[in-house]
Protein backbone atom coordinates (compact mmCIF):
# COMPACT_ATOMS: atom_id res chain seq x y z
CA UNK A 1 0.00 0.00 0.00
CA UNK A 2 1.47 3.63 -0.74
CA UNK A 3 -1.42 5.75 0.25
CA UNK A 4 0.38 8.78 -1.90
CA UNK A 5 0.51 6.74 -5.03
CA UNK A 6 -2.96 5.68 -4.79
CA UNK A 7 -4.13 8.97 -4.19
CA UNK A 8 -2.16 10.33 -7.12
CA UNK A 9 -3.80 7.39 -9.47
CA UNK A 10 -7.39 8.82 -8.55
CA UNK A 11 -6.29 12.06 -8.96
CA UNK A 12 -5.14 10.76 -12.64
CA UNK A 13 -8.37 9.25 -13.21
CA UNK A 14 -10.24 12.14 -12.58
CA UNK A 15 -8.58 14.24 -14.78
CA UNK A 16 -8.68 11.60 -17.45
CA UNK A 17 -12.29 11.39 -17.11
CA UNK A 18 -12.41 15.07 -17.18
CA UNK A 19 -10.50 14.45 -20.72
CA UNK A 20 -13.19 12.12 -21.96
CA UNK A 21 -15.43 14.72 -21.11
CA UNK A 22 -14.61 17.69 -22.88
CA UNK A 23 -13.16 19.33 -19.39
CA UNK A 24 -9.72 19.15 -20.38
CA UNK A 25 -8.29 18.91 -23.84
CA UNK A 26 -6.34 15.66 -25.35
CA UNK A 27 -3.42 14.69 -25.45
CA UNK A 28 -2.24 16.38 -22.12
CA UNK A 29 0.73 15.45 -20.31
CA UNK A 30 0.41 14.18 -16.52
CA UNK A 31 3.47 13.12 -15.58
CA UNK A 32 4.22 16.20 -13.70
CA UNK A 33 1.11 16.08 -11.77
CA UNK A 34 2.26 15.27 -8.25
CA UNK A 35 0.64 14.26 -4.85
CA UNK A 36 2.63 15.56 -1.50
CA UNK A 37 2.20 16.65 1.93
CA UNK A 38 1.00 20.11 2.20
CA UNK A 39 3.33 22.67 3.52
CA UNK A 40 1.67 23.34 5.97
CA UNK A 41 0.07 20.10 7.74
CA UNK A 42 -3.03 22.56 8.78
CA UNK A 43 -3.97 22.59 5.19
CA UNK A 44 -4.69 18.92 5.10
CA UNK A 45 -3.47 15.35 4.45
CA UNK A 46 -2.65 15.78 1.26
CA UNK A 47 -1.98 18.66 -2.04
CA UNK A 48 -2.10 18.34 -5.67
CA UNK A 49 -0.26 20.51 -8.27
CA UNK A 50 -2.44 19.04 -10.96
CA UNK A 51 -4.20 22.32 -11.74
CA UNK A 52 -0.92 24.38 -11.83
CA UNK A 53 0.83 22.23 -13.92
CA UNK A 54 -1.73 21.45 -16.27
CA UNK A 55 -3.58 25.19 -16.88
CA UNK A 56 -1.17 26.39 -19.38
CA UNK A 57 -1.24 23.73 -21.87
CA UNK A 58 -5.23 23.41 -21.45
CA UNK A 59 -4.91 27.12 -22.06
CA UNK A 60 -7.53 27.06 -18.84
CA UNK A 61 -7.31 28.93 -15.95
CA UNK A 62 -5.65 26.53 -12.68
CA UNK A 63 -8.60 27.67 -10.40
CA UNK A 64 -11.40 26.36 -13.21
CA UNK A 65 -9.61 23.20 -13.36
CA UNK A 66 -8.90 22.23 -9.80
CA UNK A 67 -12.90 23.61 -8.86
CA UNK A 68 -13.93 20.46 -11.27
CA UNK A 69 -11.06 17.92 -10.15
CA UNK A 70 -12.17 18.88 -6.49
CA UNK A 71 -15.75 17.52 -7.54
CA UNK A 72 -14.90 14.60 -8.78
CA UNK A 73 -12.39 13.61 -5.82
CA UNK A 74 -14.58 14.15 -2.85
CA UNK A 75 -17.14 11.37 -4.65
CA UNK A 76 -13.96 8.91 -3.86
CA UNK A 77 -15.52 7.41 -0.12
CA UNK A 78 -11.51 7.87 0.53
CA UNK A 79 -11.20 11.94 0.23
CA UNK A 80 -13.10 14.09 3.08
CA UNK A 81 -12.76 17.30 1.46
CA UNK A 82 -10.21 18.76 -1.13
CA UNK A 83 -10.44 22.68 -0.91
CA UNK A 84 -8.88 25.01 -3.60
CA UNK A 85 -5.82 27.26 -2.05
CA UNK A 86 -4.53 30.27 -3.93
CA UNK A 87 -4.05 30.54 -7.66
CA UNK A 88 -5.33 26.43 -7.93
CA UNK A 89 -3.55 24.01 -5.65
CA UNK A 90 -6.12 21.57 -4.01
CA UNK A 91 -5.56 20.49 -0.51
CA UNK A 92 -7.20 17.20 0.55
CA UNK A 93 -8.51 15.43 3.80
CA UNK A 94 -8.87 11.59 3.38
CA UNK A 95 -11.55 10.28 5.72
CA UNK A 96 -11.11 9.04 8.95
CA UNK A 97 -11.50 4.94 7.95
CA UNK A 98 -8.04 5.30 5.84
CA UNK A 99 -5.39 5.84 8.30
CA UNK A 100 -6.16 2.22 10.42
CA UNK A 101 -5.27 0.96 6.99
CA UNK A 102 -1.86 2.08 7.36
CA UNK A 103 -1.36 0.62 10.90
CA UNK A 104 -3.14 -2.53 9.97
CA UNK A 105 -1.02 -2.78 6.42
CA UNK A 106 2.51 -2.28 8.06
CA UNK A 107 1.92 -4.83 10.97
CA UNK A 108 0.59 -7.13 8.51
CA UNK A 109 2.51 -6.92 5.03
CA UNK A 110 6.27 -7.33 5.36
CA UNK A 111 6.61 -5.79 1.75
CA UNK A 112 5.72 -2.16 3.66
CA UNK A 113 7.12 0.41 1.75
CA UNK A 114 9.09 -1.70 -0.70
CA UNK A 115 8.85 -0.28 -4.42
CA UNK A 116 8.43 -2.08 -7.26
CA UNK A 117 9.50 1.19 -8.91
CA UNK A 118 13.02 -0.62 -10.24
CA UNK A 119 11.37 -2.96 -12.25
CA UNK A 120 14.35 -5.63 -12.13
CA UNK A 121 16.41 -2.91 -13.71
CA UNK A 122 19.86 -4.21 -13.46
CA UNK A 123 22.26 -1.62 -11.99
CA UNK A 124 25.92 -1.57 -11.00
CA UNK A 125 27.13 0.41 -7.82
CA UNK A 126 31.11 0.73 -7.20
CA UNK A 127 31.69 1.58 -4.11
CA UNK A 128 34.92 1.72 -1.85
CA UNK A 129 37.84 0.96 -4.29
CA UNK A 130 40.21 1.66 -2.00
CA UNK A 131 43.77 1.17 -3.42
CA UNK A 132 45.05 -1.92 -1.98
CA UNK A 133 48.12 -0.29 -0.10
CA UNK A 134 46.91 -0.36 3.45
CA UNK A 135 43.90 -0.39 6.01
CA UNK A 136 41.12 1.57 4.66
CA UNK A 137 40.36 5.25 6.06
CA UNK A 138 37.93 7.23 7.91
CA UNK A 139 37.02 8.45 4.31
CA UNK A 140 36.70 5.43 2.83
CA UNK A 141 34.23 4.08 5.78
CA UNK A 142 32.25 7.01 4.34
CA UNK A 143 32.28 5.94 0.98
CA UNK A 144 31.35 2.24 2.22
CA UNK A 145 28.41 2.88 4.10
CA UNK A 146 27.05 5.40 1.45
CA UNK A 147 27.68 2.70 -1.54
CA UNK A 148 26.36 0.13 0.62
CA UNK A 149 22.95 1.77 2.13
CA UNK A 150 22.60 3.29 -1.72
CA UNK A 151 22.53 -0.06 -3.14
CA UNK A 152 20.43 -1.63 -0.41
CA UNK A 153 18.25 1.31 -1.36
CA UNK A 154 17.86 0.30 -4.54
CA UNK A 155 17.08 -2.91 -4.10
CA UNK A 156 14.42 -2.39 -1.63
CA UNK A 157 13.07 -0.29 -4.31
CA UNK A 158 12.74 -3.08 -6.59
CA UNK A 159 16.28 -2.71 -8.57
CA UNK A 160 18.56 -5.85 -8.96
CA UNK A 161 21.82 -4.82 -7.59
CA UNK A 162 25.09 -5.65 -8.01
CA UNK A 163 27.51 -4.33 -5.36
CA UNK A 164 30.91 -4.27 -7.55
CA UNK A 165 34.59 -2.92 -5.74
CA UNK A 166 37.14 -2.20 -8.26
CA UNK A 167 40.83 -3.10 -7.19
CA UNK A 168 43.13 -0.14 -8.44
CA UNK A 169 46.52 -2.91 -8.77
CA UNK A 170 48.04 -2.02 -11.64
CA UNK A 171 49.39 1.65 -10.78
CA UNK A 172 52.94 2.79 -8.90
CA UNK A 173 51.05 2.77 -5.73
CA UNK A 174 51.15 -1.37 -5.66
CA UNK A 175 55.04 -0.74 -6.33
CA UNK A 176 55.71 1.39 -3.94
CA UNK A 177 53.38 -1.51 -2.06
CA UNK A 178 55.85 -3.78 -2.52
CA UNK A 179 58.82 -1.90 -1.62
CA UNK A 180 57.76 -1.14 1.57
CA UNK A 181 56.84 -4.61 2.06
CA UNK A 182 60.12 -5.79 1.41
CA UNK A 183 61.61 -3.18 4.32
CA UNK A 184 59.25 -5.18 6.51
CA UNK A 185 60.68 -8.41 5.29
CA UNK A 186 64.03 -7.10 6.33
CA UNK A 187 62.93 -6.11 9.58
CA UNK A 188 61.52 -9.96 9.80
CA UNK A 189 64.84 -11.18 9.42
CA UNK A 190 66.50 -9.07 12.16
CA UNK A 191 67.41 -6.55 9.52
CA UNK A 192 66.79 -2.77 10.46
CA UNK A 193 64.04 -1.61 8.15
CA UNK A 194 64.59 1.11 5.68
CA UNK A 195 61.19 3.62 5.34
CA UNK A 196 62.67 6.15 2.84
CA UNK A 197 60.50 8.74 1.99
CA UNK A 198 57.71 7.41 -0.73
CA UNK A 199 57.83 4.27 1.10
CA UNK A 200 54.53 3.25 3.35
CA UNK A 201 55.40 3.33 7.14
CA UNK A 202 52.36 2.08 8.86
CA UNK A 203 53.22 -1.01 10.90
CA UNK A 204 50.40 -3.07 9.74
CA UNK A 205 53.09 -3.91 6.66
CA UNK A 206 55.05 -5.59 9.94
CA UNK A 207 52.76 -9.33 9.61
CA UNK A 208 53.27 -8.64 6.04
CA UNK A 209 56.71 -8.99 6.39
CA UNK A 210 57.02 -11.71 8.51
CA UNK A 211 54.37 -14.01 6.31
CA UNK A 212 56.92 -13.43 3.41
CA UNK A 213 60.17 -14.54 6.08
CA UNK A 214 57.96 -17.65 6.34
CA UNK A 215 57.50 -18.24 2.71
CA UNK A 216 60.79 -17.25 1.66
CA UNK A 217 63.22 -17.33 4.67
CA UNK A 218 66.07 -14.92 3.74
CA UNK A 219 66.33 -16.18 -0.28
CA UNK A 220 65.40 -12.66 -1.22
CA UNK A 221 67.65 -10.68 0.97
CA UNK A 222 70.50 -10.22 -1.50
CA UNK A 223 68.52 -10.51 -4.56
CA UNK A 224 68.22 -7.61 -6.62
CA UNK A 225 64.51 -5.61 -6.72
CA UNK A 226 63.95 -7.14 -10.53
CA UNK A 227 63.98 -10.42 -8.98
CA UNK A 228 61.46 -9.73 -6.24
CA UNK A 229 59.43 -6.95 -7.48
CA UNK A 230 56.54 -9.00 -9.17
CA UNK A 231 56.30 -11.46 -6.36
CA UNK A 232 56.07 -9.49 -3.81
CA UNK A 233 53.99 -7.13 -4.96
CA UNK A 234 51.45 -10.19 -5.63
CA UNK A 235 51.64 -11.12 -2.48
CA UNK A 236 51.46 -7.69 -0.42
CA UNK A 237 48.44 -6.64 -2.40
CA UNK A 238 46.62 -10.11 -1.58
CA UNK A 239 47.39 -9.64 1.63
CA UNK A 240 45.94 -5.67 1.92
CA UNK A 241 42.91 -7.03 0.03
CA UNK A 242 42.37 -9.09 2.90
CA UNK A 243 42.40 -6.52 5.57
CA UNK A 244 40.37 -4.82 3.42
CA UNK A 245 37.52 -7.71 3.24
CA UNK A 246 38.16 -7.53 6.91
CA UNK A 247 37.52 -3.94 7.26
CA UNK A 248 33.79 -4.20 5.36
CA UNK A 249 33.11 -6.88 7.16
CA UNK A 250 33.40 -4.77 10.45
CA UNK A 251 30.94 -2.39 8.97
CA UNK A 252 28.71 -5.44 7.46
CA UNK A 253 29.24 -4.49 3.81
CA UNK A 254 29.76 -7.68 1.77
CA UNK A 255 30.93 -7.21 -2.62
CA UNK A 256 29.02 -8.88 -4.69
CA UNK A 257 31.97 -8.52 -6.93
CA UNK A 258 35.85 -7.93 -6.82
CA UNK A 259 36.89 -6.61 -10.34
CA UNK A 260 40.96 -6.32 -10.65
CA UNK A 261 42.23 -3.11 -12.64
CA UNK A 262 45.72 -5.59 -13.72
CA UNK A 263 43.56 -7.94 -15.10
CA UNK A 264 42.81 -5.90 -17.71
CA UNK A 265 46.29 -5.62 -19.00
CA UNK A 266 47.32 -8.03 -21.15
CA UNK A 267 43.55 -9.16 -22.18
CA UNK A 268 43.20 -6.97 -25.02
CA UNK A 269 40.09 -5.31 -23.19
CA UNK A 270 41.74 -2.16 -22.83
CA UNK A 271 42.15 -2.26 -26.88
CA UNK A 272 38.59 -3.98 -27.34
CA UNK A 273 37.44 -0.57 -25.56
CA UNK A 274 39.80 2.20 -27.35
CA UNK A 275 39.03 0.36 -30.53
CA UNK A 276 34.87 0.57 -29.98
CA UNK A 277 35.32 4.23 -29.41
CA UNK A 278 37.67 4.92 -32.63
CA UNK A 279 35.07 2.80 -34.72
CA UNK A 280 32.90 5.61 -33.56
CA UNK A 281 35.31 8.26 -34.76
CA UNK A 282 36.37 9.22 -31.27
CA UNK A 283 39.71 8.56 -31.40
CA UNK A 284 42.45 10.49 -33.01
CA UNK A 285 46.00 11.89 -32.28
CA UNK A 286 46.29 15.09 -31.33
CA UNK A 287 47.90 17.83 -28.82
CA UNK A 288 46.07 19.25 -26.07
CA UNK A 289 46.08 22.56 -25.42
CA UNK A 290 47.94 24.05 -21.86
CA UNK A 291 46.36 23.28 -18.85
CA UNK A 292 44.21 26.92 -18.04
CA UNK A 293 45.91 29.08 -15.78
CA UNK A 294 49.68 28.95 -14.76
CA UNK A 295 51.30 26.07 -16.99
CA UNK A 296 53.57 24.32 -15.17
CA UNK A 297 57.85 24.49 -15.84
CA UNK A 298 57.77 21.13 -17.32
CA UNK A 299 54.77 21.19 -19.61
CA UNK A 300 55.51 20.70 -23.39
CA UNK A 301 53.46 20.05 -25.92
CA UNK A 302 53.25 16.11 -26.92
CA UNK A 303 51.04 14.17 -29.61
CA UNK A 304 49.27 12.00 -27.61
CA UNK A 305 46.08 9.98 -28.57
CA UNK A 306 42.89 11.33 -27.46
CA UNK A 307 39.29 10.94 -26.99
CA UNK A 308 36.88 12.90 -28.38
CA UNK A 309 34.87 13.31 -24.94
CA UNK A 310 34.19 16.80 -25.75
CA UNK A 311 31.52 15.72 -28.05
CA UNK A 312 29.51 14.09 -24.98
CA UNK A 313 29.80 17.20 -22.81
CA UNK A 314 33.25 17.30 -21.37
CA UNK A 315 35.42 20.07 -21.17
CA UNK A 316 38.39 19.24 -22.80
CA UNK A 317 39.46 16.06 -25.27
CA UNK A 318 41.62 13.30 -22.73
CA UNK A 319 44.34 11.13 -23.67
CA UNK A 320 43.99 7.37 -23.51
CA UNK A 321 47.76 6.53 -24.78
CA UNK A 322 50.91 8.54 -23.81
CA UNK A 323 52.90 9.36 -26.54
CA UNK A 324 55.62 6.82 -25.57
CA UNK A 325 52.71 4.24 -26.34
CA UNK A 326 51.78 3.72 -22.79
CA UNK A 327 48.33 3.79 -21.66
CA UNK A 328 47.42 6.54 -19.46
CA UNK A 329 45.47 6.22 -16.03
CA UNK A 330 42.11 6.72 -17.72
CA UNK A 331 42.56 4.00 -20.59
CA UNK A 332 41.68 1.04 -18.01
CA UNK A 333 38.89 2.98 -16.41
CA UNK A 334 37.23 3.36 -19.90
CA UNK A 335 37.95 -0.34 -20.71
CA UNK A 336 36.25 -1.38 -17.54
CA UNK A 337 33.49 0.91 -17.55
CA UNK A 338 33.12 -1.15 -21.42
CA UNK A 339 32.79 -4.31 -19.20
CA UNK A 340 30.16 -3.45 -17.07
CA UNK A 341 28.09 -1.75 -19.83
CA UNK A 342 28.92 -5.08 -21.67
CA UNK A 343 27.60 -6.98 -18.69
CA UNK A 344 24.62 -6.00 -19.42
CA UNK A 345 23.45 -3.36 -16.65
CA UNK A 346 21.32 -0.86 -17.52
CA UNK A 347 22.66 1.55 -15.12
CA UNK A 348 25.88 2.59 -13.16
CA UNK A 349 26.64 4.20 -10.23
CA UNK A 350 30.10 4.81 -9.05
CA UNK A 351 30.92 6.39 -5.47
CA UNK A 352 33.91 8.59 -5.78
CA UNK A 353 35.83 10.55 -3.09
CA UNK A 354 36.03 14.25 -3.15
CA UNK A 355 39.16 14.86 -5.66
CA UNK A 356 38.15 12.32 -7.99
CA UNK A 357 35.66 15.53 -9.23
CA UNK A 358 37.70 16.17 -12.39
CA UNK A 359 37.14 12.67 -13.20
CA UNK A 360 33.27 12.92 -13.22
CA UNK A 361 32.69 13.83 -16.94
CA UNK A 362 34.89 12.25 -18.56
CA UNK A 363 33.85 9.15 -17.88
CA UNK A 364 30.38 9.79 -17.75
CA UNK A 365 31.80 10.79 -21.54
CA UNK A 366 32.79 7.84 -21.92
CA UNK A 367 30.17 5.17 -20.97
CA UNK A 368 27.51 7.51 -22.66
CA UNK A 369 29.71 6.78 -26.22
CA UNK A 370 30.80 3.25 -25.33
CA UNK A 371 26.67 2.77 -24.89
CA UNK A 372 25.37 4.50 -27.31
CA UNK A 373 23.71 6.57 -24.91
CA UNK A 374 21.79 4.07 -23.42
CA UNK A 375 22.97 3.22 -20.01
CA UNK A 376 23.12 6.24 -17.58
CA UNK A 377 26.10 7.02 -15.37
CA UNK A 378 25.63 8.31 -11.90
CA UNK A 379 28.76 9.48 -10.32
CA UNK A 380 28.69 10.26 -6.42
CA UNK A 381 31.11 12.49 -4.61
CA UNK A 382 32.04 11.80 -0.95
CA UNK A 383 33.30 14.69 1.25
CA UNK A 384 35.30 14.64 4.03
CA UNK A 385 34.88 13.59 7.48
CA UNK A 386 36.27 15.48 10.01
CA UNK A 387 37.09 13.31 13.34
CA UNK A 388 36.76 15.02 16.17
CA UNK A 389 37.13 13.88 20.49
CA UNK A 390 37.20 15.45 23.33
CA UNK A 391 36.33 18.92 21.10
CA UNK A 392 40.00 18.24 19.63
CA UNK A 393 40.21 16.63 15.90
CA UNK A 394 40.79 13.07 16.48
CA UNK A 395 44.68 12.35 15.99
CA UNK A 396 46.07 10.23 13.26
CA UNK A 397 46.75 5.92 13.97
CA UNK A 398 49.99 4.75 14.78
CA UNK A 399 49.05 1.31 12.80
CA UNK A 400 48.23 3.26 10.10
CA UNK A 401 51.03 5.78 10.05
CA UNK A 402 49.35 8.90 8.47
CA UNK A 403 45.39 8.23 9.22
CA UNK A 404 42.82 7.33 11.34
CA UNK A 405 41.52 4.00 10.00
CA UNK A 406 37.93 2.54 9.48
CA UNK A 407 38.96 0.25 11.92
CA UNK A 408 39.74 3.11 14.76
CA UNK A 409 36.18 4.63 14.52
CA UNK A 410 34.01 1.39 14.57
CA UNK A 411 35.92 -0.34 17.41
CA UNK A 412 35.31 3.44 19.21
CA UNK A 413 31.84 4.23 18.24
CA UNK A 414 30.48 1.02 17.10
CA UNK A 415 29.24 -0.36 13.33
CA UNK A 416 25.90 0.99 13.59
CA UNK A 417 26.52 4.11 15.51
CA UNK A 418 29.00 4.79 12.38
CA UNK A 419 26.67 3.44 9.76
CA UNK A 420 24.16 5.61 11.15
CA UNK A 421 26.21 8.74 11.43
CA UNK A 422 27.67 8.62 8.52
CA UNK A 423 24.23 9.01 6.76
CA UNK A 424 23.25 11.86 8.96
CA UNK A 425 24.14 14.11 6.08
CA UNK A 426 23.72 14.30 1.97
CA UNK A 427 27.78 12.94 0.57
CA UNK A 428 28.45 16.07 -1.13
CA UNK A 429 28.31 17.81 2.23
CA UNK A 430 31.18 17.62 4.86
CA UNK A 431 30.47 15.40 7.59
CA UNK A 432 31.83 16.12 11.20
CA UNK A 433 32.05 12.90 13.53
CA UNK A 434 32.62 13.64 17.16
CA UNK A 435 33.18 10.54 19.03
CA UNK A 436 31.46 12.67 22.26
CA UNK A 437 28.34 13.41 20.33
CA UNK A 438 27.65 10.56 18.45
CA UNK A 439 27.44 8.39 21.48
CA UNK A 440 25.53 10.69 23.76
CA UNK A 441 22.04 9.86 24.47
CA UNK A 442 20.04 12.83 23.91
CA UNK A 443 17.16 14.67 20.49
CA UNK A 444 20.74 15.90 19.53
CA UNK A 445 22.10 12.94 18.42
CA UNK A 446 19.86 11.10 15.89
CA UNK A 447 21.46 7.63 16.20
CA UNK A 448 20.22 7.19 19.39
CA UNK A 449 17.06 9.09 19.08
CA UNK A 450 15.69 6.93 16.56
CA UNK A 451 16.99 3.66 18.29
CA UNK A 452 15.40 5.29 21.79
CA UNK A 453 12.08 5.13 19.85
CA UNK A 454 12.43 1.44 19.24
CA UNK A 455 13.64 0.34 21.98
CA UNK A 456 10.38 2.06 23.51
CA UNK A 457 8.05 0.31 21.62
CA UNK A 458 9.57 -3.09 22.63
CA UNK A 459 9.58 -1.95 26.08
CA UNK A 460 5.62 -0.93 26.23
CA UNK A 461 5.15 -5.09 24.48
CA UNK A 462 7.12 -6.50 26.96
CA UNK A 463 5.31 -4.42 30.09
CA UNK A 464 1.66 -5.28 28.43
CA UNK A 465 2.88 -8.45 28.16
CA UNK A 466 3.57 -8.82 31.81
CA UNK A 467 0.19 -7.27 32.94
CA UNK A 468 -1.67 -10.17 30.43
CA UNK A 469 -2.60 -8.50 27.41
CA UNK A 470 -1.76 -10.31 24.54
CA UNK A 471 0.38 -8.67 22.29
CA UNK A 472 1.14 -11.42 20.01
CA UNK A 473 1.21 -10.28 15.87
CA UNK A 474 -2.28 -11.95 15.20
CA UNK A 475 -4.14 -10.07 18.31
CA UNK A 476 -1.83 -6.94 17.47
CA UNK A 477 -3.27 -6.97 13.74
CA UNK A 478 -6.83 -8.47 14.66
CA UNK A 479 -6.70 -4.90 16.97
CA UNK A 480 -9.78 -2.53 16.28
CA UNK A 481 -7.72 0.25 15.37
CA UNK A 482 -10.06 2.91 15.02
CA UNK A 483 -9.55 3.45 19.30
CA UNK A 484 -6.50 4.67 18.22
CA UNK A 485 -7.46 7.92 16.40
CA UNK A 486 -6.91 11.06 19.03
CA UNK A 487 -5.14 14.16 16.84
CA UNK A 488 -1.23 13.06 17.93
CA UNK A 489 -2.17 9.23 17.22
CA UNK A 490 -3.16 10.41 13.67
CA UNK A 491 -0.07 12.38 13.22
CA UNK A 492 2.18 9.38 13.94
CA UNK A 493 0.09 7.29 11.00
CA UNK A 494 -0.13 10.24 8.67
CA UNK A 495 4.42 9.99 9.07
CA UNK A 496 3.86 6.04 8.80
CA UNK A 497 2.00 6.78 5.21
CA UNK A 498 4.52 9.05 4.17
CA UNK A 499 7.20 5.90 4.21
CA UNK A 500 6.53 4.15 0.93
CA UNK A 501 6.93 7.14 -0.70
CA UNK A 502 9.64 8.47 1.17
CA UNK A 503 11.41 4.92 -0.61
CA UNK A 504 10.54 6.16 -4.23
CA UNK A 505 11.83 9.60 -3.80
CA UNK A 506 14.93 8.38 -1.73
CA UNK A 507 16.07 5.82 -4.54
CA UNK A 508 15.10 7.97 -7.85
CA UNK A 509 17.35 10.43 -6.09
CA UNK A 510 20.40 7.67 -5.17
CA UNK A 511 19.66 9.32 -1.94
CA UNK A 512 20.28 7.27 0.77
CA UNK A 513 20.39 9.86 3.73
CA UNK A 514 16.58 10.63 3.46
CA UNK A 515 16.18 7.28 4.56
CA UNK A 516 17.87 8.54 8.30
CA UNK A 517 16.27 11.79 8.30
CA UNK A 518 12.87 10.29 7.67
CA UNK A 519 13.79 7.59 10.82
CA UNK A 520 14.32 10.78 12.62
CA UNK A 521 10.90 12.48 12.39
CA UNK A 522 9.02 9.17 12.83
CA UNK A 523 10.82 8.81 16.30
CA UNK A 524 10.38 12.10 17.06
CA UNK A 525 6.27 11.79 16.20
CA UNK A 526 6.45 8.48 18.55
CA UNK A 527 8.18 10.47 21.30
CA UNK A 528 6.22 13.21 20.99
CA UNK A 529 3.11 10.92 21.54
CA UNK A 530 4.74 9.29 24.67
CA UNK A 531 5.72 12.18 26.00
CA UNK A 532 1.74 13.72 25.59
CA UNK A 533 1.09 10.33 27.39
CA UNK A 534 2.77 12.12 30.65
CA UNK A 535 -0.31 14.67 30.44
CA UNK A 536 -2.85 13.13 28.89
CA UNK A 537 -3.78 9.68 30.71
CA UNK A 538 -5.88 8.78 27.28
CA UNK A 539 -2.92 8.81 24.94
CA UNK A 540 -0.83 6.11 27.18
CA UNK A 541 -0.62 2.86 24.83
CA UNK A 542 -1.46 1.09 28.49
CA UNK A 543 -5.23 1.63 29.49
CA UNK A 544 -5.71 0.01 32.93
CA UNK A 545 -9.15 -2.24 32.91
CA UNK A 546 -9.23 -1.66 28.65
CA UNK A 547 -7.73 -4.42 26.38
CA UNK A 548 -9.44 -3.50 23.30
CA UNK A 549 -7.76 0.25 23.52
CA UNK A 550 -4.84 -0.77 24.76
CA UNK A 551 -4.07 -3.22 21.68
CA UNK A 552 -5.20 -0.34 19.35
CA UNK A 553 -2.61 1.86 20.51
CA UNK A 554 -0.14 -0.09 21.08
CA UNK A 555 -0.75 -1.59 17.44
CA UNK A 556 0.23 2.40 16.12
CA UNK A 557 3.59 1.91 18.28
CA UNK A 558 4.36 -1.52 17.07
CA UNK A 559 4.19 -0.59 13.46
CA UNK A 560 6.29 2.42 14.24
CA UNK A 561 8.96 0.26 15.13
CA UNK A 562 7.98 -2.28 12.07
CA UNK A 563 8.71 0.99 9.66
CA UNK A 564 11.99 1.46 11.87
CA UNK A 565 13.54 -1.56 11.72
CA UNK A 566 12.93 -1.26 7.89
CA UNK A 567 14.37 1.86 7.35
CA UNK A 568 17.35 0.93 9.64
CA UNK A 569 17.90 -2.23 7.65
CA UNK A 570 18.23 -0.42 4.31
CA UNK A 571 21.24 1.94 6.32
CA UNK A 572 22.29 -1.72 7.34
CA UNK A 573 21.81 -0.57 11.38
CA UNK A 574 20.26 -3.04 13.70
CA UNK A 575 17.25 -1.74 15.93
CA UNK A 576 17.47 -1.74 18.99
CA UNK A 577 15.04 -3.71 21.60
CA UNK A 578 16.74 -2.10 24.75
CA UNK A 579 18.52 0.48 25.62
CA UNK A 580 21.81 -0.04 27.89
Amino acid sequence: MNLFSDIRALVIDCLTAMTAEGQLPEGLDFSNVAVEPPRDALHGDMATNAAMVLAKPAKSKPRDIADALAARLIADERVASADVAGPGFLNMRLAANVWPLIVKTALTDDTYGRSVMGEGIKVNVEYVSANPTGPMHVGHTRGAVFGDALASLLDYAGYDVTREYYINDAGAQVDVLARSAFERYREANGLEPVIAEGLYPGDYLIPVGEALKEKYGDSLIDQPESEWLADIREFATAAMMDMIRDDLALLGVKMDVFSSEKALYGTGQIENAIERLQAQGLIYEGVLEPPKGKVPEDWEPREQTLFKSTEYGDDVDRPVKKSDGAWTYFAPDVAYHYDKVDRGFDQLIDIFGADHGGYVKRMKAAVSALSNNKVPLDIKLIQLVKLFKNGEPFKMSKRAGTFVTLRDVVEQAGADVTRFHMLTRKNDAPLDFDFDKVLEQSKDNPVFYVQYASARVHSVLRKAAEQGIDVSDAALQAADLTKAASDAEIAVVKKLAEWPRLVEIAAKGHEPHRISFYLYELASELHGLWNKGNDDMSLRFIQEGDVATSQSKIALIKAVAVVISHGLGILGVKPATEMR
